[in-house]
């Protein structure tokens, strides 16, 4: 295994209210010297929910994405607060984007997006046993909630706008674990 590079130099390129973006200088073991620009985002990361309602059916959300213009299909997801831990803000992030707690979650991993220069942790949740429970939360317009067959990812990809790469990875993660077991509801 390769050892890590070693850090010369940070410092702070530019920073707005979600990010910072830093400077790298590093030196490899080999002796080569780059330069690298990373993003740092504040916190704890987010997570990303995955919502059951059966075996076969997950609750995901149209919300608007400026970053492509449109309405996404996307599960709900948000940022880990100060003080919460991955279950505390699953949960209440749960409650703000479709209306229901989790009565049981589950860690399913971590995913990261370009994390050649995004330092961006997403946890992922399995969210079960969901019941009824409303929390105000910062979304600017209600959000549609869309219930899909994990045995239809296919068509969902084709005929939605379902292009987050961390709601497809999470929808395949969710449908190989819940047909390999027995559920209940």
């Amino acid at each position: 295994m390769h050892n890590k590079p070693k850090i010369l130099k940070r410092n702070i390129h530019s920073k707005s209210q979600l990010f910072t973006i830093e400077q790298v200088d590093l030196e490899f073991s080999n002796g080569v010297q780059r330069q690298y620009e990373r993003i740092i985002a504040p916190g704890a990361g987010a997570v990303l929910i995955i919502p059951v309602i059966d075996k076969t059916h997950v609750i995901m959300i149209r919300e608007y994405s400026v970053g492509t213009e449109r309405y996404e299909l996307v599960f709900p997801k948000g940022k880990i607060d100060n003080n919460e831990d991955v279950y505390q803000a699953a949960n209440r992030e749960c409650m703000e984007e479709i209306g229901y707690r989790a009565a049981k979650l589950t860690k399913l991993g971590e995913m990261t997006i370009a994390p050649g220069y995004l330092g961006f942790i997403t946890h992922l949740v399995l969210a079960e046993g969901l019941q009824v429970e409303k929390c105000q939360g910062d979304e600017p317009e209600e959000l549609e909630q869309v219930i899909c067959n994990i045995n239809d990812i296919e068509t969902l990809l084709e005929k939605e706008n379902l292009s987050e790469a961390r709601s497809i990875a999470a929808l395949y993660k969710v449908r190989d674990i819940l047909l390999q077991r027995e559920y209940h509801a």
